[in-house]
């Protein structure tokens, strides 16, 4: 999953104490920016597999850390705890905590058996990047209804959420349809933490100017 990931951000950004857009989108992708950085480290690591899922070549065949249950909410936690101290937003820190952590059950639904609940076996996954029909209107779907949600709210112009959707699909169907990498290297790291950067950007973009009217013909 990638741009699923930001899903529960955006639920999240309609809350009255939540945080802004692109810390949530930050949280949401917290583990996988831990993960590419660990990989550059040398601490996690990845090969490529043709053939390992349908639509997906990695082989995650070691990430103790970032994509482990206990790994992802100690990340939750240390997130949780510094906007807490940083903020003083009790509220706003539980609910970047839960959105960092939904990303190891996000990943439990589309990833093959690669993952763990402490960081040893067993390795778990419900392997929906092995039927792609499923998997793919479920990614877009779970973006584009709360991204119309926030529209229909007030808390996105609906000119700055199309954009915003439209970049989201455009990395998505970049992902999904470029030609896969034959061998694992630190320019893939490098790639996905920068698209990471800029979703980010997007979304602190899409986040700023009042809406008008929205989607939905709702005068806010």
């Amino acid at each position: 999953m990638f741009i699923g990931h930001f899903a529960p951000g955006l639920i999240a950004a309609r809350h009255p104490k939540a945080l802004s857009l692109p810390t949530l989108f930050i949280g949401g992708q917290l583990i996988d920016w831990a993960f590419f950085t660990l990989f550059l480290a040398g601490v996690e690591h990845l090969r490529i597999t043709p053939g390992i899922s349908a639509m997906n070549p990695m082989d995650l065949y070691h990430m103790p850390y970032s994509h482990s249950l206990l790994g992802a909410t100690v990340f939750a936690l240390i997130a949780a705890g510094i906007y807490a101290l940083w903020r003083r937003n009790i509220v706003g820190a539980i609910i970047l905590g839960i959105v960092v952590v939904s990303h190891w059950f996000l990943d439990w639904l589309v990833h093959v058996p690669d993952m763990t609940l402490t960081g040893s076996p067993p390795k778990l996954g419900l392997g929906l990047w092995n039927h792609p029909m499923i998997e793919m209107p479920l990614e877009i779907a779970i973006i584009l209804v709360p991204i119309a949600l926030l529209v229909r709210a007030g808390t996105l112009a609906q000119g700055r959420a199309i954009t915003l959707a439209a970049g989201l699909l455009l990395f998505q169907a970049i992902n999904w349809f470029a030609p896969p990498p034959t061998v694992a290297t630190p320019a893939q790291a490098i790639v996905a933490l920068t698209a990471y950067a800029v979703l980010t950007g997007l979304a602190w973009w899409a986040s700023k100017g009042a809406p008008a009217i929205s989607l939905f013909g709702t005068h806010v």
